[in-house]
């Protein structure tokens, strides 16, 4: 059974500062690729970043880039978003998921955390 839990949500004042965790049980991590979605009240889910299996390759949304990391510890099964300079539009829960692929397409992701909410005050 894959599991995949996220933690490190909470809120922040704006131009500060979150690392937020994934921990993956039930499946071969180092096969994976990893995402971290969001989504805000009231909005579809969107993806944020992705990492591919090994690392090398990341994505990130245009309003994240520069703001925001992706990372992976294959050894620990985890995948990190360390998450600088936030904004009060970065409000949303925040889900990581599992694919064999880094698809662009939200409803394309197998597996899914039940997500960490994140608060930006202004």
């Amino acid at each position: 059974q894959v599991q995949l839990v996220e933690s490190g949500g909470g809120l922040v004042q704006a131009g500060g500062s979150l690392r937020l965790s994934c921990a993956a049980s039930g499946l071969t991590f180092s096969r994976y690729a990893m995402g971290w979605f969001r989504q805000a009240p009231g909005k579809e889910r969107e993806r944020v970043a992705a990492i591919g299996w090994s690392g090398t390759n990341t994505y990130y949304l245009d309003s994240v880039r520069g703001r925001f990391t992706i990372s992976r510890d294959n050894a620990e099964n985890t995948v990190y978003l360390q998450m600088n300079s936030l904004k009060p539009e970065d409000t949303a829960v925040y889900y990581c998921a599992a694919d064999p692929r880094t698809s662009t397409v939200v409803s394309e992701w197998a597996y899914w955390g039940k997500g960490t909410l994140v608060t930006v005050s202004s």
